[in-house]
Formats: structure tokens, sequence, C-alpha cells
């Protein structure tokens, strides 16, 4: 399905999301690209084209390799013998890409894509010869979540469906060759509803986490499947467990990432029965969150731990497998290394590189022969010597918090009166890390400086920092973004009259917010499927967040109680306040910012007779993923830059 879209019968005509006047033309979008400065050193293609290879996978006996690699302009599923050189595309898709997919057994592979952008995620599996395909949830309005890939089963998964319930996830046993589903529990009750479910080792069904009260969650436990499930413990969800995996001997203790009496998230192991934590800590930071336990599932060993300062962070077990790691150090340079994929026997290992300036390449390990071996680069076009180093920064803001970030420069500009972009991460209740990133390469590739901050709220900073962000939206905030520009401009770094802010979804609130609040701050902004109406964003979340509806209250404001505040920080009421050149782009299926979000700010300015670029994709959702409209959409942002900067 190409784009979704409703009939109305009276007319009998297709109606699109949102108000269909509203867009500019593919004509006055197009226009805005003639701005681009000619003879920069990379084309927008460069950086957005879909890999040549990626998202390699190893099947669980080690003789084949499976990895997605475009087809008509979306990434499908291709096939080769480890040892052999010819390839097999297993699948055809040309209107969405595939999401994810996985070996399930040697011979089968399962996938994972929606239509449009909807998010409305199917599962389907093919043979690795590319035949008995199946459509696997072949439910209308019904997504899926992957529970547990039971590598020991050869046959069957265990997923979460809202099929009963929107609302709602249940789990299933699903047989990927007949499509067979087996429930496996119920979560009937929306006023204490399941978020998860977890699984021991065996593939039983031993945990599920559920909230209660809107703002409470509370860990349920059972010893065997024929067990009804009883509670462990009731927490705020300020504060409480993140249950990892079980303990190898499948008893009553599982591995858990806790702030229970602490601000920062550490690695504990959890007694279900006794309802405590036992033994020493496993791991903790005293800066960072830790939420990451890897460990061995043929040897049944914890192996490390990682966990995000600047960087991404090791800490590692066993002498062994430390030694391997600086091995594959030594050998592939100074490279974040990432194993993507292993083999059944945990011999074969496929690793990823990358870095700040390059999205690296594909190895193969054999640890039999001690051999690596080269499979892949995913974008040899991009030279790394071209790309721009990205450099941790940290400034207090206006009320003593330390606010981290990251720092690119333009390679051969100097730090000094630079123009600059702000670009605030999604969310917000992640963070921005080091690594390559397409839209800052794209942007210092064409002079511009690029701050990525962790404002309050931020993640992995621990709970006081996430809790410093509740309610805060267009305000404290906001004022991390504001300190941030002013730090660059105290540095020297920024001029003052040549500062964008450009964000997506929460960096699009913020893009909006910055220029209705702090009109004089910013040349000019771009605002991609961002919020605009806090109001409005409430009533359209999807079904399955309902749930966390109280929770959202606490953390951004409820419409009753705070309603003052909400309407204070909605920058859709204060566009009369906005002078700041915007652009605006969105995808028409997004179940997470409705299209109504960007309609209101584009409409309420036009009104005023400000006219506003406004670029809508009816095939996308939260995000433009088809290679086509990344695309236009970054060549007129660059070219809105360019314009508005210079």
């Amino acid at each position: 399905m190409p784009f979704l879209y409703c009939m109305d019968e009276k007319t009998n005509t297709i109606v699109l999301p949102g108000n269909p006047k509203l867009p500019s033309s593919a004509v006055e979008i197009a226009t805005l690209a003639d701005h681009i400065p000619p003879n920069l050193p990379y084309a927008v293609e460069d950086f957005f084209r879909l890999a040549e290879r990626t998202a390699f996978q190893l099947s669980p006996d080690g003789q084949y390799i499976a990895y997605l690699a475009p087809f008509e302009r979306r990434n499908n599923i291709h096939v080769r013998q480890l040892d052999a050189d010819e390839v097999l595309r297993i699948t055809s898709e040309t209107q969405r890409s595939i999401s994810s997919f996985f070996w399930a057994n040697d011979q089968r592979i399962v996938f994972i894509k929606d239509s449009g952008g909807d998010e409305k995620f199917q599962l389907f599996a093919v043979d690795k010869d590319g035949q008995n395909p199946r459509d696997l949830t072949p439910f209308p309005e019904v997504t899926i979540q992957i529970i547990d890939d039971l590598p020991d089963e050869e046959h069957e998964l265990i997923i979460g469906l809202n099929k009963n319930n929107p609302q709602l996830f249940e789990p299933y046993r699903i047989n990927i060759v007949t499509g067979e589903l087996l429930q496996l529990a119920t979560n009937e009750d929306p006023l204490a509803p399941i978020t998860s479910w977890i699984t021991d080792h065996a593939g039983k069904l031993r945990v599920a986490l559920r909230m209660v009260g809107g703002v409470n969650e509370q860990i349920l436990y059972r010893r065997t499947e024929e067990e009804p499930f009883a509670e462990v413990i009731t927490t705020n969800f300020r504060e409480g467990l993140s249950p990892l995996f079980f303990d190898f001997d499948n008893g009553d203790i599982i591995y858990t990432a806790s702030n229970l009496g602490r601000d920062k998230m550490a690695i504990v192991r959890y007694d279900l029965h006794q309802k405590q934590e036992v033994g020493p800590i496993i791991f903790e930071h005293p800066e960072v969150d830790v939420l990451q336990l890897n460990y061995s599932r043929r040897h049944h060993e914890l192996t490390s731990v990682s966990y995000i300062t600047w960087k991404r962070q090791l800490h590692f077990f066993d002498e062994p497998r430390r030694l391997r790691y600086e091995r594959w150090r030594e050998a592939l340079g100074n490279y974040e290394i990432v194993v993507t994929s292993m083999d059944k026997a945990e011999e074969k290992f496929l690793l990823r590189t990358f870095s700040d300036r390059s999205l690296g390449a594909y190895y193969l390990f054999d640890s039999n022969t001690d051999n690596l071996q080269l499979i892949s680069a995913v974008s040899p076009w991009l030279q790394e010597a071209d790309m721009a180093p990205m450099q941790p920064v940290s400034y207090r803001s206006q009320d003593g918090l330390t606010i981290h970030g990251y720092l690119t420069l333009p390679i051969g500009k100097m730090a000094g009166q630079l123009p600059v972009v702000v670009n605030p991460h999604g969310g917000p209740w992640v963070r921005d890390s080091w690594g390559y990133n397409p839209e800052v390469q794209l942007l210092a590739s064409c002079g511009y400086a690029v701050l990525q901050v962790n404002y309050r709220g931020s993640t992995s900073y621990g709970r006081a920092f996430w809790e410093a962000g509740f309610k805060q939206w267009g305000r404290r905030m906001q004022d991390d973004l504001t300190d941030g520009v002013h730090w660059l401009i105290d540095q020297g770094i920024a001029d003052p009259a040549r500062v964008a802010i450009y964000g997506g979804s929460y960096g699009g609130y913020a893009t909006l917010a910055g220029i209705a609040f702090t009109p004089d701050l910013y040349a000019c902004a771009v605002d991609y499927v961002g919020v605009s109406n806090l109001f409005s964003f409430m009533e359209t979340i999807p079904p399955y967040w309902k749930p966390y509806l109280d929770m959202l209250y606490e953390m951004v404001g409820h419409p009753e109680h705070d309603e003052a505040q909400m309407r204070a920080v909605s920058p859709a009421f204060h566009t009369d306040k906005i002078r700041t050149p915007l652009f605006v782009a969105q995808g028409a299926n997004d179940p997470r910012v409705n299209i109504d979000e960007s309609d209101q700010i584009v409409q309420n300015l036009r009104e005023r007779g400000i006219e506003v670029p406004y670029l809508v994709k009816y095939n996308e959702g939260h995000g433009f993923h088809n290679e086509e409209n990344r695309f236009e959409f970054y060549r007129a942002m660059l070219g809105f830059l360019a314009k508005h900067l210079g």
C-alpha cells in the first residue's frame, strides 16, 4: 500500500491525512534547493542513500550470511553461503524497506515491516532460498512485538500482539511455517495493564511488568507457567527495577538494572521469591546509568557490561574476552567495535566498526582460525578524512546544572564566528551519543558547526537529571539549549547573527519553542515531525501508549491541572511571536506526532501572512525512511539554511 487514506463515500474522493491544501507544491520545495552552494564536496544523496550492504546476520550453523541491500530503492534481504560468491535476493519489497530481520533457524528468516510509516508492524517469514514466503500476522490495525526468538526452538517464536485490544499486548507462541498462534496469557485490565513480558532461558513466560494506578510499576512473577502471577514489588515509575534476564539456572534470580535507593542505574542480582537484591553490586558507574549486561548463551556466563559516558565504554568480566577484544582493536584500528551476530556455537562472530567520521565496515572473525576477514564496507563512497570529528563539550546551565553535549566543527574552519545549527535530539527521554550522524556530517560539509545538547530530561545521567526535565518542556529544558547558544557565542565559536535550530520529534518541538519564546536567538529554523500543541499531542497518541498516559501527565503536564502551563509552552498558541523563517516537514501517517501538529503551526502562521515552506509525504510516518523522500527533504533543508544563514 503506497500510502494511507480514507474514502469519502458521498463524493467518492480520496481524503488524505491532514489538510491537503497546506503543503507547499513540489516546485516550491524544489526551489529551496536552488540555494545550495555549488561545488560542495559531497551531494545530499551521498549522505542519505541506502547502504550498499548492511545489517549482516550469521545463520545459527554459521554457514550462511544474510544482509539488507537495495532493490528498487528499498532494503531487501539477500543471502549467500559464507564461502561462496553467489548472492540470492529472497524478498522483493518495493513500497517500504524491511525494518529488521533475523534467522529463526538455519532454514528460515523472519522479518518485520510496516506500511507507509504507520508503525503497525507485521511479521513475515521466508526460507533462505526465497521459497515459502508467509505473512504470519495478517491482522489489520495490529502491531507486533518480539518477546523471545526462542533460539532452541526450530519453528516457534513468542510475540506480543494487540489484536484483542489496541491498547494492550498479549503473548503468543507463533509457528513461523504455518502461522498457527497459541495465546500464552491474557492482558485484560486497562486499569492495570501489563506492559511487557519476560521469559527465562528455556522460553517459559515467568515475569510480567504491569502499570498500576497509571504511575506505578509492578513486577509479577511465577516459578512455573502453571502458576498464577504474583506481585513481587511495586514502585513509582521514577525508580525501580528494569529486569534484563534470568540467572542461568532459571531459578528465582534475575539480573536487573536498578536505581532503588540510588541515583544511577546499577547492575544487580534480584531474588524474585525473597523480594530483595542479593550479593554485591555487579557493576555501577559514578557518572552515568549502566543498563546493558551481556552474556554467553552457550557458556552460561556473564561477559561484559557496556555504558556511555561521552563514548561507549566496555567492562569485561573475564580476561580471555578482554584480550580478544584488544586483538580486534589492534587489527581494526581506533573504531568502536560491536558484535552484531554470532553462530550458535559462538565460534564465528560478525563485527561492525564505526566512528564519528565513518559508518565503518563488517568483519567476520573465526575463533577457530583466529582469522579476521573484511565482509563489506558500509558506505565506501564517503572518505573518512573528509568527515568532521565530533568532540564532547559541557557547560553550566543558568541554574547551575552541568549540561553535556557534542560539538562538530566543519573541516578546515577555525572555531570563530561560524554559522551554527543547534540540533536538539528527539525523545526527549533519550540522549545523543558519540558516533556517525549523517545529518551532522552533511551540515558540517557545508560549513556549519553543529551543537547537540543532552538537555535535562535526557537519559543515562541518573534519576535526578532525568526528573529535572519533568514538566519543563519549553521552560528549563529549552533554557539548556539557549544556554548552549550563549556558551558558543561566549567561546567565540558562533556568529550570533547566524544561528539556526533544527530538530525532529521532541527536537521539532524544541525548534518551534526556540523561535516562539526566544525569537531573537535564531536566524532560521527547521521543524521535522515536531509537536506544536501539547493538548492535541496528548489526544492523538497511539492507542498502545494509553497505559502510559498518566506518566506522560507527570512528565509533560496534565491538560486540566496544568492547563495554563501547557498553553504557555505550546508554540501553536504563540505564533504571533514567531518572526524567524521556518521550514516544516511531516509524514502524513505519523502515529506518534499527528500531522495536525504541523498543520496547526503552518496554518496559524499563514493566517498572519507568513509563508512557511511545508513538505508533507503521504507514504511516510515519524520521519522519512524512503530514500527519495530523504533526498528531497535534506536538499530543501540545506537550501533553506543556505538562504537564511549564508
